[in-house]
């Protein structure tokens, strides 16, 4: 079967059709799960905001923001040349090339492209494994996504306090093996933690991963939402995961 024409061979075309998208990802490369859903949800992008995922890869968290808010613009950061042009094809492929941006920028170097206080929503699903740690994939492109490499969590989280105003939001997804050291790297960086959200696979699960919600210039007291459950008790999608999923629709 020959691929569609937008995507090479070595791509697949996937739907969310719940948010209107197709999304070209490299066939046996790095692919995005259910957390950029999880991630654009528990965000709650606002009309009128301007925002910026850093760590895009093929787009997909800067593509829903931009579905889920009509009046609301993106830039997506991305530093593998390959990804970010996968990322620019999946922007003019739904029609958006008006309303997201892909830069081609490492994380260390966003001081570079865009004034301090640029953005009114930070977003970013980091690499959660350090250099050395964990299974080595044989698919190119898998461990630089997967894995640290320039850009450490302690960077991420630089990048986003200069690139959020003070007024803003940054909204993470991450490994709960790093909660501890996330919490205390945001403390350094005078980040308030405002919310926190653990992710379970059902409720007999230990929390995979968690979403939390931080802020530079002002102060809160942390707010530890219910769990979000990914399977209900019958072993299929919880309601509130086929409610992400449906999106729009």
């Amino acid at each position: 079967m020959e691929p569609p024409p937008c995507c090479q061979e070595s791509e697949t075309l996937d739907q969310l059709s719940g948010y209107d998208l197709r999304i070209i990802q490299p066939r046996h490369g790095y692919r995005f799960s259910v957390d950029p859903l999880l991630l654009a949800d528990f965000a709650g992008v606002r009309a009128g905001e301007s925002c910026v995922d850093l760590g895009t890869g093929c787009g997909v968290i800067a593509l829903l923001l931009a579905r889920l808010c009509e009046d609301c613009s993106v830039a997506a950061i991305e530093f593998q040349q390959a990804v970010a042009r996968i990322a620019e094809r999946n922007v003019v492929l739904n029609g958006l090339s008006g309303r997201v941006e892909v830069v081609e920028e490492d994380v260390v170097s966003v001081k570079s492209r865009f004034p301090v206080d640029s953005f009114d929503l930070v977003v970013s699903n980091p690499p959660y494994r350090r250099p050395g740690t964990g299974k080595v994939s044989p698919r190119a492109g898998r461990d630089d996504s997967r894995h640290e490499s320039t850009a450490a969590l302690a960077d991420f989280l630089a990048a986003a306090k200069y690139l959020v105003k003070p007024s803003g939001r940054i909204c993470l997804i991450y490994h709960t093996s790093r909660l501890a050291e996330l919490m205390a790297q945001a403390a350094q960086q005078k980040l308030a933690p405002l919310r926190l959200r653990m992710v379970h696979g059902n409720s007999r699960m230990e929390a995979r991963m968690f979403m939390i919600e931080l802020a530079k210039g002002r102060s809160g007291e942390l707010r530890v939402e219910p769990p979000m459950m990914v399977r209900g008790e019958d072993g299929g999608y919880s309601e509130e995961k086929l409610r992400i999923y449906r999106g729009r629709g």
